[in-house]
């Protein structure tokens, strides 16, 4: 386990979490409230994050707009704060939500704003984050963090692998394309592997950031306790589920292909983009493995998905809803 080597903040202490009301930002909202901590949740349509208000007492979560492709909303944000969280990113490009202006550029605006008011910062990235990267996705990440560590030096990057947990975009998208077709895509033939983070583990490294006890400027890598294929995966889902689906391999010229039609409807259910960082494993490498800068240096026990899957993807198992009022 790590010890104390940055700042520590008073357990009343402000901190702004930009993105806090998507997937991850809201265990991390809840966690930085159970440990006594005031949060200002940051993010575009907060009057679509009132869910958030009941994570803490009456006055501890408040809600602000502010959308980082705007640096005046960001600033505002920032004033008056102990410590600042950025968890923005995208998955898919959208109109003025790009890449570059949302991961690269608003990235930097933040650690502009943190160093600005001179407090600690915590930025989420991604495994696989490298400007040489032929994804978009990683190639911006990577700059993100660029940008993010020339305005604040000290600042603690985290890289999770792929995320999952209630509200994943992952196996609950999979489950519900399984409830209506014979068979499953795996693109490339679903040899990329992955290594599964619980959101809840995710949400408890960004609040030991927050509370110092990482070095400042280290970067971490967060990966769970399995290493698993796309393919296991999918099949380990549809264990969970109950049903019995054919998988289809989509070499990856013809996915990427598929990605160019399909990214410019909407939803973007296949991305160019997403096709691409396909074709790299998401695991956390060895050499954050030897520094000790992983779960296992925090202190975390992470959860697989063994213990964490079934609890919120019986719903879309035959009669799924019977089955799951009956547990209840």
């Amino acid at each position: 386990m790590v010890t104390i080597s940055g700042p520590t903040l008073a357990r009343d202490s402000l901190v702004t979490v930009f993105g806090g009301s998507g997937f991850i930002g809201r265990y991390v909202v809840r966690a930085l409230a159970a440990r006594g901590y005031r949060v200002r949740v940051a993010c575009r349509r907060p009057d679509l994050a009132g869910f958030l208000q009941p994570a803490g007492n009456v006055g501890q979560v408040q809600l602000v707009q502010a959308n980082l492709r705007y640096q005046w909303s960001i600033d505002r944000a920032v004033e008056g704060s102990d410590a600042v969280v950025n968890l923005v990113g995208i998955l898919a490009e959208g109109g003025k939500q790009t890449f570059s202006a949302v991961q690269a550029r608003g990235a930097g605006w933040v650690a502009q704003a943190a160093a600005k008011a001179k407090v600690p910062m915590v930025q989420m990235s991604a495994i696989g984050a490298a400007e040489a990267s032929e994804a978009s996705y990683a190639k911006t990440k990577a700059r993100g963090e660029e940008l993010v560590r020339e305005a604040v030096p000290g600042a603690i990057v985290l890289r999770p692998s792929i995320v999952f947990g209630p509200e994943d975009d992952f196996f609950n998208r999979f489950a519900s394309m399984a409830r209506f077709s014979p068979f499953l895509p795996l693109i490339g033939g679903g040899r990329t592997r992955f290594q599964p983070a619980y959101v809840g583990d995710i949400a408890e490294a960004v609040v030991q950031a927050v509370e110092g006890r990482m070095e400042p400027g280290s970067t971490w890598e967060l990966g769970g306790p399995e290493v698993l294929t796309f393919r296991q995966c999918l099949e380990r889902m549809l264990e969970e589920i109950q049903r019995d689906r054919r998988f289809l391999t989509i070499p990856f010229p013809i996915a990427s292909f598929m990605g160019k039609i399909m990214q410019i409807l909407p939803g973007a259910l296949l991305t160019v983009d997403q096709v691409e960082m396909l074709k790299e494993d998401n695991v956390v490498s060895k050499d954050a493995i030897e520094s000790g800068r992983t779960f296992t240096d925090l202190g975390i026990r992470p959860q697989g998905i063994s213990a964490i899957l079934p609890r919120y993807v019986v719903r879309f198992r035959k009669h799924g809803q019977f089955e799951a009022n009956r547990g209840l």
